[in-house]
């Protein structure tokens, strides 16, 4: 008796396993069609989908998301959702646009931005790294229309920049707190 008890726990463990491959396989199957249908375009599920991903026990599986992944995140910049949300974390001096835009020029023009799928997080460090953000903050500050078409005194500019500066950068810090390390294919 006791070895009939042994074959059923061992059949059912065994079909549960296979079970729960076929629902780990089920369910990296709708993520990457969330990705390739672009039906997830947040910086909170991307990253949550790129730790899903990260974290495949299957070679094909984890190979299966690096094209969709990739395209995502490059939909993610491209569509504007990015600087939209960093817009919500700006909401007292709205982002610079063009930051993104030089950013993801000079990632383009990087031979080492190859070494992530992630364009967003390879732009978030490109600003940091650069300094774009205190360097637009600054050409931002300085312009007539920001003053109502008078050109600024040198301590108003300075002063707007300043705050300009700070908002845009607590924003990129808080979207670069997504990741734990660096999001890279090696």
């Amino acid at each position: 008796m006791s070895s009939s008890r042994s074959r059923s726990n061992y059949t059912s463990s065994h079909s549960g396993r296979k079970g729960s491959k076929t629902a780990q396989q089920q369910s990296v199957r709708q993520l990457i069609e969330s990705l390739q249908t672009h039906r997830v375009n947040t910086l909170t599920e991307l990253c949550r989908i790129e730790r899903v991903a990260a974290t495949c026990e299957s070679e094909d599986d984890a190979r299966a998301f690096q094209e969709p992944m990739t395209s995502a995140w490059d939909y993610y910049v491209n569509s504007n959702q990015m600087l939209t949300e960093l817009h919500g974390l700006t909401r007292s001096y709205p982002f610079c646009g063009d930051i993104l835009t030089e950013a993801q020029l000079r990632v383009r023009n990087d031979p080492e931005s190859n070494r992530s799928w992630n364009l967003a997080w390879l732009c978030l460090m490109k600003v940091k790294d650069d300094g774009l953000v205190a360097e637009y903050a600054n050409s931002e500050a300085s312009k007539p229309y920001m003053w109502g078409g008078r050109q600024p005194e040198a301590d108003e500019a300075d002063q707007l920049a300043k705050c300009f500066e700070y908002e845009w950068e607590k924003a990129i810090d808080k979207m670069l707190r997504h990741w734990d390390g660096t999001p890279t294919w090696y």
